[in-house]
């Protein structure tokens, strides 16, 4: 049950940069589309490359930074885990409560099928996430977060030992 509990800190960790992104608007918060989007919104003037790289760094960073430490200090402080395989296996299935939260509510429901994500101007490149992309997004992190599951653990092993 901790687990969920924690999985859900993810979600909402994820959710709140989505809603401080796109408080200006999904123009300006276009860094999670894709390149033709991009390239779109700034075409049409509403961003520049700049603001899109910056927009970039923060929003890596306040998902990213968490992700590295909060699920590691939940796993080893408040579940207790000392050893390898139960540190790889918690933060594995909390990472990946994270991503079906990702996968399906923001990508499929949020993005898919409401107007919060529109951008004028880019019908035409609609849906945003098309279907190859979702199918990489799925595989990609079926693979990374076990990966960076295993290097956090791994780390974290060493240096209790």
């Amino acid at each position: 049950m901790l687990i969920i509990i924690e999985g859900i800190v993810v979600c909402f960790i994820l959710l709140l940069v989505c809603v401080v992104g796109l408080k200006n608007g999904p123009e300006k918060f276009a860094v999670f589309y894709e390149e033709d989007v991009k390239e779109r919104v700034v075409e049409l003037g509403y961003t520049t490359e700049k603001e899109l790289k910056r927009s970039f760094t923060i929003s890596g960073i306040a998902l990213f930074v968490p992700m590295i430490i909060i699920v590691p200090l939940m796993v080893y402080y408040i579940n207790g885990v000392s050893d390898f395989r139960s540190a790889f296996w918690q933060m594995t299935a909390i990472f990946m409560i994270g991503n079906l939260f990702d996968r399906l509510f923001i990508d499929e429901f949020w993005v898919g099928h409401t107007k919060a994500w529109f951008i004028p101007g880019t019908e035409d490149l609609m849906p945003y996430i098309p279907v190859k992309v979702k199918i990489k997004k799925w595989v990609g992190n079926l693979i990374m977060f076990p990966l960076l599951s295993a290097i956090i653990a791994g780390i974290v092993t060493l240096f209790m030992k």
